[in-house]
């Protein structure tokens, strides 16, 4: 709304008027020099009050400079000072109706350009639809080894079976970080359409079913995730050990995994970039990358080495605003994963 423009001179005081009275005697010449005083302290107020007026029209042509710039609507803002009030009540009412238009609310309402496609299909490799699952497995202290070996015997003969259009990518036990937790990375060539197929055909499956049974009197906690890899990171492939991995985990903010595209250039020199993945069903937002060292000492210069190269600062600068939350897990495999 524009400023109201309060008409001084409309405020009804009646100083305009001075009764002059003819010096014929002492008491009328008395009479006659107060009225002159009074006339004087009038034509003054006259005065100011008829300053405060051209700058009560000066602010309210102002306002309708603005207004007209940005409705369009003011036809005319050079109007007499006694239509001042009228003139600004239609600029507000005026104002009212397009509000929704005004430059002002422009400021803060966002233009979004429209898009044909998600975020996922910018990010992800799309001439391949590989779908990933990765499983947290809280297991009881004391019942760790028995839960390795039994993984052992189950999975790798899922993952060898060409029945099942599924392969156990790596298979890992938590070294430094939440402990006594077990971490498994599948990966589904497919899509959505192979998990589906795989998770009917395992319910048929008598072996896997006991190992489920069994499984669950072992396990404190569970959950997992569905994962879609980046465009521009290598798929993971089995590698010669031995090794240790770390998973590094970021809960962004929205639309930031687009942001995080430019790291991984500077991160390929020794090998040690083996997947990056963003959450498409769990923890939504989420971006996983794995990588592998040959151990801690390794993984110490190499992650140094990378603020040698230029550019990396930039990225780093550019990027951890972007982060809600981290955590970092450093695994050691197991002996059923093709990534030791």
């Amino acid at each position: 709304m524009g400023p109201k423009c309060i008409s001084f001179s409309a405020l009804n005081i009646n100083i305009g008027k001075c009764t002059k009275y003819p010096p014929e005697d002492g008491k009328n010449t008395a009479r006659a020099n107060k009225s002159a005083s009074w006339c004087n302290t009038a034509s003054w107020c006259s005065g100011v009050l008829t300053a405060l007026d051209l700058c009560a029209l000066a602010w309210s042509k102002m306002a309708g400079v603005l207004h007209r710039f940005s409705l369009g609507r003011v036809k005319s803002w050079a109007q007499p000072a006694r239509q001042l009030g009228l003139w600004d009540r239609g600029i507000a009412t005026s104002c009212n109706r397009n509000r929704e238009n005004s430059w002002f609310n422009s400021l803060f309402v966002r233009k979004v350009d429209p898009r044909k496609d998600a975020h996922s299909n910018l990010l992800t490799k799309n001439e391949e639809s590989n779908l990933y699952k990765i499983q947290f497995h809280n297991v009881k202290p004391e019942c760790l080894d028995a839960y390795n070996k039994l993984c052992e015997e189950v999975l790798p003969s899922i993952h060898a079976d060409k029945y099942y259009p599924c392969e156990l990518v790596g298979t890992w036990n938590t070294w430094y970080g939440e402990q006594d937790q077990a971490v498994h990375l599948w990966r589904y060539r497919g899509g959505y359409p192979a998990l589906t197929e795989v998770m009917n055909k395992l319910k048929q499956n008598q072996e896997f079913m006991v190992y489920r049974k069994e499984r669950g009197k072992m396990l404190m906690s569970r959950r997992n995730q569905l994962l879609l890899e980046f465009s521009f990171w290598n798929e993971p492939v089995p590698r010669e050990g031995p090794n240790i991995y770390e998973l590094r985990s970021y809960q962004l903010r929205v639309t930031a995994p687009v942001c995080r595209a430019r790291a991984i250039g500077y991160r390929q020199h020794n090998r040690e970039a083996v997947g990056g993945f963003f959450s498409q069903i769990g923890n939504l937002y989420m971006v996983h990358h794995l990588w592998a060292y040959k151990d801690l000492q390794s993984r110490e210069d190499t992650r140094n080495g990378a603020w040698q190269q230029e550019g990396w600062d930039e990225v780093v600068y550019y990027t951890v605003p972007l982060i809600q939350h981290m955590d970092s897990r450093i695994m050691i495999p197991t002996k059923a994963s093709p990534l030791q």
